[in-house]
This record gives structure tokens, sequence and C-alpha cells, in this order.
């Protein structure tokens, strides 16, 4: 550890634009020069990049994307070049990594954290065993599992066998000084929002596991059953399912009803345009979007997948429909346009609730501990 600042190499299946990348280049950034990193990308997506600050001891080492030969032959590259690195910390994240993870676990060259914070669409019903058996023995000289959920806690007891003791469970934290329920403010290029107008919407990579044909569909069933209402449905986000999504709304008469923005460079500034904050993954844990709604005081229409009932306030509860009922979460949108007094109601509540249980200084703190950050 040189100067008592730890090197540490963090290891992403990818650092494109995503929850968990931009979350920890917001967190090398609050650290400042207090540690030095060296970032990988396994299939070479460095769409983050941009984000880490200027002046920080951050090294982006594009080279190591060779995954010919043998899982033995990958697994001696890796462990060669993290012998050579002199690092005092790995951190590995989610499945598309756990190569690297078993190449320091014969015999550790190093502290190692491996971070697993959710699954792809395979996954979306259920881990899979094969994939269970490979982590168990991946990381099973760990020196710690960081993982943002309660339910990741109970996967990686029973299924990963990670002793309790090494399982340390650090919430996302929300920046609670960026977004702020300061509506008025927040635009959007190409919309705007009518006068009393409601708009629904969410904020998410258009991929498959985020489901958003359901989010389409379940809000034109609300428009079929009352016509009348003076909504909007505002999908924020890019990604490989926008063409089809497009189609779909469409399909279902409704593509003036409908408004894809494209990215959102800045989501403190468009997010409170909403009224209504919706999620309608297939698999979740802890979502950041939902805290961000929560930090501008919206109310949560949702789909009970990972953590999302257990982050909402008491009074949003009622508002997350169960897995595999459409016709609930298109009801919890429906009462949701209908009643502002109730949508300012639960957005107060969940504004109360993010600030108290969900702020992003304490998960510093918890980071600064776990890696070893003066």
């Amino acid at each position: 550890m040189k100067n008592n600042r730890p090197h540490i190499i963090h290891v992403f299946p990818s650092f494109g634009r995503g929850g968990v990348p931009i979350k920890i280049c917001h967190a090398i950034n609050h650290f400042g020069r207090r540690a030095r990193h060296t970032i990988i990308s396994t299939n070479c997506d460095y769409g983050s990049e941009d984000l880490i600050e200027d002046g920080l001891d951050v090294a982006v080492d594009k080279s190591h994307h060779d995954v010919r030969g043998s899982l033995l032959s990958r697994l001696k590259r890796y462990r060669h070049y993290l012998k050579k690195s002199g690092a005092d910390l790995l951190i590995t994240y989610n499945w598309g990594s756990v190569e690297w993870a078993l190449a320091n676990s014969f015999g550790p060259l190093m502290r190692h954290i491996h971070v697993e914070s959710g699954f792809g669409p395979d996954e979306a019903n259920g881990t899979i065993a094969r994939r269970d058996l490979f982590r168990r023995f991946a990381i099973r000289n760990i020196d710690a599992l960081s993982v943002p959920s309660n339910t990741l806690i109970e996967i990686a007891k029973d299924k990963w066998k990670v002793p309790e003791r090494k399982i340390k469970y650090i919430p996302n934290g929300v920046d609670l000084e960026k977004f702020t329920p300061d509506g008025d403010n927040c635009k959007i290029t190409g919309f705007e929002k009518g006068k009393d107008e409601i708009i629904v919407g969410t904020i998410a990579p258009l991929r498959p596991e985020k489901n958003i044909s359901r989010l389409i569909t379940s809000f034109s069933h609300v428009l079929k059953n009352v016509p009348e209402l003076k909504t909007r449905l505002l999908i924020m986000g890019e990604g490989v399912e926008k063409k089809k999504l497009e189609a779909l709304a469409d399909q279902l008469k409704n593509s003036d009803k409908v408004f894809f923005s494209g990215h959102i460079s800045e989501p403190a500034k468009a997010i409170g345009i909403l009224d209504i904050f919706a999620i309608s993954s297939d698999t979740e844990q802890m979502p950041n979007a939902v805290n961000e709604a929560m930090a501008v005081g919206l109310p949560i229409a949702g789909v009970d997948v990972g953590d999302v009932k257990h982050m909402v306030s008491e009074e949003n509860k009622p508002f997350i429909a169960p897995v595999g009922d459409d016709d609930a979460f298109a009801n919890v949108i429906k009462e949701l346009i209908g009643n502002k007094s109730l949508r300012d109601h639960i957005g107060r509540e969940n504004l109360h609730h993010v600030r108290k249980y969900y702020n992003r200084r304490d998960m510093y703190k918890k980071y600064a501990d776990l890696w070893g950050i003066n």
C-alpha cells in the first residue's frame, strides 16, 4: 500500500452505462486520491469511463479481453497479471467476473471482495445450478461478499454457501443533494408536459429483463378502461429493445401516448418531471432508480421483484403488485393516476423514507471501511 493509499483492481463484466459501473464511478470520484484504481471490463465496453473525474489515479486497462484457450490458460494469465500488479485489493463484480475471482482463489494473492448486485434475464426466475456451483468454488476464499439486497443475502447463504460473517449488506444510496423534489426545473428535450397532465414514467436501460413491454401494455389497459384520463407514459433510456417497444406502442394504438426520450445524461434533471415512477422488471435487486424517484418525492408503481417492495415506504407497499399479476400492476397505475392526494401523500412518505435509510454518504462510509480507504 503506497503512501497508505490502497491500489484496487476492479473487474467488471461490462463498464458500460449501467447501474453498477455508474455507482462505482461516483464512489471513485468521492474518494478522490485516497485510493489508486485499475479498471478492467471483460467485454471491452468502457462506456462509463468519462464519468471518472480528471486528475484521479485511475488506470483503465483495456488489454485483458483475450478469452482464447482453455479455462486453465485464462486463469494463469489472470493470476500472472494480479501477481505482477502488486495491488492490495481485488473487487470482482457479478457473474461475468467470476473467472478472475477463481484465479485469485488458489492461495489468494491479495485481499478479495466479490460484489453481487443482480442477475440477467437468464436468471430472472432463479439462479442457474451450474453457475451456483462455479460461484461457490470461485468465491470460497474471499474476504467479503458485498450485496445490496436482502434477497441476495439469502441466495448467498443458501446457494453459494458463503459464511454469514463474510456477507456485507450495503444498500444502494442516493445523492440527496443532487436528487431533490424540484420538478418545475426538470426538462426533457422534445417533451412538454401539459397543464394538469399526469406523467407516468420510468428510467432504465431498454433491455429484456427490464420488461418495459409490461409497462406499455399495462398503461394501455389503463387508457382502454379510462380513456378520458389526461396522462402519458414517458420512457427514458436507450437499449436493444427500443425498436420492439416502439412497435408495441404502435400496435396498441398508443404511440401518441408513449414518449421515448432516448438516453438521459442527467437523471436528476429529468426524473422530477414525472408524477408516478413505474418499475416493471422481471428481475431486480435494489434498483438505484427507485431510490432516485423516492428522493424527488414520487410514488412508486412496481412489481414485487428483488427488494423493490422492501425499499419503499409502508404507505407505498400496497402499490407494488405481485409478480406475474399484470392486471394488478395496471390497477395500481390507474389508482395513482386518479388520486392526486394519494400520490402526494405517498411521495412525501417515500422522501422521508429514503432520507432516513438510503443516504449515499452512509453507503460511502461502508465502502471506505470495506475497501480499506482511510
